[in-house]
């Protein structure tokens, strides 16, 4: 998952962690978060995000001071750092310019606008991200994590070898599209030329006998389709 964006977060207040951690994972971002100024500058040591998110009121080390520190690390001279806040008085905006932020969000947040702003901050940096594939993906009675590389299904987690699970994430990625054979083999094992049709017969045929599942449906004659 190295081509995923690297967010990191940092507010005091766990819902609003949780909303944006939430809605930038379904996006397909590789998310972090801190909770206070402090372990948010250990982190961003650490992770070096793309871009961080920080929250201004917040006791301790608020988010004015914690933006100096982070724009004092070398590495991070160059991340995008855009203040959440609430407050939307002139001089808030000012001293966070100031030392070095980029941009201002201001709450109440709506997501759909909050993931637009930070898709456009990512990309003055000419970082991709209008073809992420979400972190975790529904599928059926499948949940695809790409971050752990885990199958789960009512409750029950499956460790697939690398292929299989390629194969599942990319029927899972469209249900009910119908992957032909050689849309899969030039996604899945891409220019391997050993490999045939015959691979796919057998790694459906594995992939049924671990999970147990009928949802991969197979359409004679072109390929196959995972059912909603």
């Amino acid at each position: 998952m190295t081509n995923q964006p690297k967010i990191l977060l940092i507010d005091d207040e766990d819902d609003i962690l949780e909303i944006l951690e939430y809605n930038l994972r379904k996006e397909g971002f590789l998310v972090f978060t801190a909770t206070n100024g402090a372990e948010g500058l250990e982190k961003a040591r650490v992770i070096k995000p793309d871009l961080i998110i920080l929250d201004i009121m917040m006791p301790e080390m608020d988010g004015i001071e914690t933006c100096k520190h982070l724009r004092a690390i070398n590495e991070l001279r160059n991340t995008v750092i855009t203040f959440l806040t609430a407050r939307n008085e002139d001089y808030s905006q000012l001293a966070g310019f100031e030392v070095g932020a980029d941009d201002f969000i201001a709450k109440p947040i709506k997501p759909a606008i909050f993931i637009s702003r930070i898709k456009a901050l990512l990309r003055r940096m000419n970082i991709q991200v209008d073809n992420l594939q979400p972190l975790v993906v529904n599928a059926g009675n499948f949940k695809i994590d790409r971050e752990r590389h885990l199958v789960s299904r009512n409750g029950e987690n499956f460790h697939l070898p690398r292929k299989q699970f390629d194969f599942i994430s990319l029927l899972a990625s469209k249900p009910q599209k119908v992957f032909t054979r050689e849309e899969i083999l030039a996604t899945v094992w891409g220019n391997d030329m050993l490999v045939n049709d015959r691979s796919i017969d057998v790694h459906i045929r594995k992939i049924r006998e671990k999970l147990g599942d009928d949802s991969i449906k197979t359409i004679k004659g072109v390929g196959y389709k995972m059912e909603e």
